[in-house]
């Protein structure tokens, strides 16, 4: 994981020759371990961030295809806090989150879930991105 694929390069969902796309750019963060986890989540407590946690697989088609739209969104929002979780990586951590199919979305205040999106619907994420955005901020 990395950076998201270039907007001048184009993929198609059926390219083979490119292992993985890449997860992480723009304002999205890569968690790599728990401890960046909690330290990132302390981060955005003190910042009074809403966070979306994107628990996806570099193996995932739907993953792939959503990973570059993910990354725009986490520009257009830069007050929300975008993560990416590789759930084969961080696979007790992601169990502990009860992942049943990749990529799912959580949307967390103070770490606490306040929305889940299950799958790649770009629409759907961006409504529920756009929702949690409109909440007030902490008092």
């Amino acid at each position: 994981m990395g950076n998201c694929v270039a907007k001048s390069q184009s993929q198609t969902k059926d390219d083979d020759s490119v292992q993985h796309v890449e997860f992480a750019s723009g304002n999205v963060q890569l968690i790599t371990t728990k401890e960046s986890w909690n330290q990132t989540l302390e981060q955005a407590r003190g910042d009074r961030k809403i966070v979306i946690a994107n628990f996806s697989a570099r193996w995932c088609s739907p993953c792939k295809i959503i990973a570059p739209y993910y990354c725009e969104l986490s520009e257009k929002y830069p007050s929300i806090m975008f993560l990416v979780i590789d759930v084969d990586e961080l696979t007790d951590f992601s169990t502990s989150w009860d992942i049943k199919a990749t990529p799912t979305f959580f949307f967390l205040r103070d770490g606490q879930e306040i929305d889940k999106l299950v799958g790649a619907n770009k629409p759907e994420l961006e409504k529920k991105i756009a929702a949690v955005n409109l909440v007030p901020r902490y008092q």
